[in-house]
């Protein structure tokens, strides 16, 4: 995750840019930098490491102008050295993004063919490059802007400026938030609000495909059809920024909508998208001499820690056991020599999960954490840790914390496979592209959200629910059974699909809503069978699957949710969103507190 910021100012803009910096810093320390327009051409300074070494560079060589825009980066695609360090720049204009641009090297070889030349090992370069090719074909930044955009697949928020135009700043947005503060003869953009608490009050955000024109008199708005729309300006409390909802009516929902963004945020930091290939922070333990992995978790994570088992155990070939982290070490288990023990948690700093870690660490395995803090105890006391990069997840319910968890989760999988031999590069390439295909199939899922508060409505009434599903779909109906009873305080079961004959077959009738999670993989045609089951004793099924699945069971089911095609492996990720979605909307019917649910707390420190 990356922080942006944009000013339109009317006084000297690099110190305003590094305060903004600094209200930023949570989203990446890697590396930082500036650009600024000087006498109508574009002037740089960029640093690698905290931004304090920035603050040094520009107190060593200042850097003048009204106008600019600023960065602070978690290296993601690229090593965090000056190159890679964003502004990315050419003669004609700078830009800074958030997020991941799926079909870069596409981009990048054709751009090259044309003559152009480039010096970083980021995505995001090719964008400027792009936009700089069209402004030289003779196109205004608005027009070089709106072509390029229409080329770019995956999730991004960008700022970008053009030499030669002091009166104009270009904003867009796809998966990654963005926001627009109006002030007095200036204009702003930034990641967050947090940004832009000491310039404005006044703050708009872009909506999903938005982007805007900025000039010091006000902002331009445009849809992804180059359409203009007109966003709402609100007023925000300077003391309540950095924990906003923008447009969202809860965290909750809005944390859910900048899953696509977090995604790809994540999934950078582990892989190289040119070779479509893993890489994991530097590990003191060898993946090829693991004979066991052990994972450990609680709640939501536990249910990623289980979709992580089929994951291991069918594409590395490692054997895998899992545990409720409040039960695990009462069992006083044994453990392999050079096991892996993994634990999981958001804060690093739930209690039942830190005491089982510390039994591991009795028995001798090495310690791999997936957190969300890197300053936490857990990630303090593992050997080492791979960091999921959701930023701060407000709502008790989490969300992005988990589908980020199975990003960190998959690529360690593909990892393992590669160091046991289980994989050669063609099939770790084709399970990478299956992961960097979901920022972009999860905008869709969640640009159908209407469809799903249609079929909340035939859940809200009920006081039972089941939630079925087979293989890594069988985590995921846990999980949705989980979240709707978190949220709407309905009780729900997530069970096996094929388990229905040894017993809940028996709760089946007409009051009973049965949510189907059925990826088009290779377990659907038993997941179908069981759905025939239940629709033969007048169950009221609701299918989730793609358009060939909910087809087979025309006109027999209650309700359905098209999802858009996706890789099997990466299924689980993209499928988690429709149950999310599904219990926040069936809560919003019943009126509950959907931020914080009663008896609940987002991070459980006691046992």
């Amino acid at each position: 995750m990356c922080g942006i910021i944009g000013i339109l100012g009317t006084q000297p803009v690099a110190p305003l840019l590094l305060e903004g910096l600094k209200r930023l810093e949570y989203r990446g320390y890697d590396s930082a930098g500036m650009a600024t327009l000087v006498d109508g051409r574009i002037d740089r300074r960029r640093a690698e490491g905290k931004l304090a070494r920035l603050e040094a560079v520009l107190a060593g060589d200042p850097l003048g102008g009204i106008v600019g825009i600023g960065h602070t980066r978690w290296a993601t695609h690229g090593m965090p050295n000056e190159a890679n360090a964003h502004p990315h720049a050419t003669s004609r204009v700078a830009l800074v993004h958030n997020g991941i641009i799926e079909n870069f090297a596409e981009l990048r070889d054709e751009l090259r063919a044309l003559g152009h030349a480039f010096e970083s090992e980021t995505d995001t370069e090719a964008v400027a490059h792009l936009v700089s090719h069209h402004l030289e074909s003779g196109l205004s930044p608005e027009q070089a802007v709106a072509a390029t955009l229409k080329r770019l697949h995956g999730a991004f928020a960008f700022a970008m400026v053009f030499a030669g135009h002091h009166d104009l700043m270009i904003g867009a947005r796809r998966g990654s938030a963005l926001a627009v503060g109006y002030g007095d003869g200036e204009m702003f953009l930034g990641s967050d609000a947090l940004a832009l608490a000491p310039l404005t009050r006044r703050i708009s955000y872009l909506e999903e495909g938005d982007w805007v024109v900025i000039r010091r008199t006000g902002a331009e708005v445009f849809d992804a059809e180059d359409r203009p729309v007109r966003r709402a300006v609100r007023e925000t409390a300077v003391s309540g920024a950095f924990i906003g909802k923008g447009n969202h009516p809860h965290f909750m929902h809005k944390e859910i909508f900048e899953q696509p963004g977090v995604m790809g945020d994540t999934l950078q930091s582990l892989m190289n998208p040119a070779t479509r290939s893993i890489h994991l922070p530097d590990l003191p333990f060898a993946l090829a001499d693991v004979p066991k992995v052990t994972i450990v978790a609680c709640g939501t994570s536990f249910y990623a820690g289980l979709v992580a088992k089929y994951w291991i155990e069918r594409v590395a070939r490692v054997p895998v056991e899992i545990d409720i982290a409040s039960e695990f070490r009462y069992r006083a288990a044994d453990m392999p020599e050079g096991g892996v023990a993994l634990f999981i948690s958001q804060s690093g700093e739930t209690i039942d999960t830190l005491a089982a870690l510390r039994y591991a660490r009795q028995q001798a395995q090495k310690i791999l954490a997936i957190v969300n803090v890197p300053e936490s105890t857990m990630a303090r006391e593992a050997d080492a840790v791979l960091q999921t990069v959701a930023g701060p997840e407000i709502g008790v319910a989490s969300t992005k914390a988990f589908t980020t968890q199975l990003m960190v989760l998959a690529a360690f999988a593909l990892a393992l496979a590669r160091a046991k031999g289980r994989l050669d590069d063609a099939g770790e390439a084709e399970l990478a592209l299956a992961l960097a295909d979901l920022p972009a199939a999860a905008a869709v899922v969640l640009a159908a959200e209407p469809a799903l508060i249609a079929v909340a409505g035939h859940v809200a009434k009920a006081r039972d629910v089941l939630y079925l599903g087979r293989g890594t779909a069988y985590p995921i109906a846990m999980e949705g059974a989980l979240k709707l009873k978190e949220l709407s305080y309905i009780h729900a079961e997530g069970y096996a699909a094929g388990e229905m004959k040894h017993g809940p077959i028996a709760l089946i009738d007409d009051a009973v809503p049965i949510v189907v999670v059925a990826p088009p993989d290779d377990l659907f045609e038993k997941t179908a069978s069981n759905i025939q089951e239940s629709l033969a004793r007048g169950g009221r099924v609701i299918m989730l699957s793609d358009a060939a699945g909910i087809a087979r069971f025309d006109g027999r089911l209650e309700a359905a949710f098209e999802m858009p095609a996706i890789h099997p492996f990466a299924a689980p990720v993209l499928y988690a969103l429709p149950v999310q979605l599904l219990a926040y909307h069936v809560a919003v019917l019943k009126g509950t507190d959907v931020d914080q649910p009663r008896n609940l707390a987002k991070s459980v420190v006691v046992e």
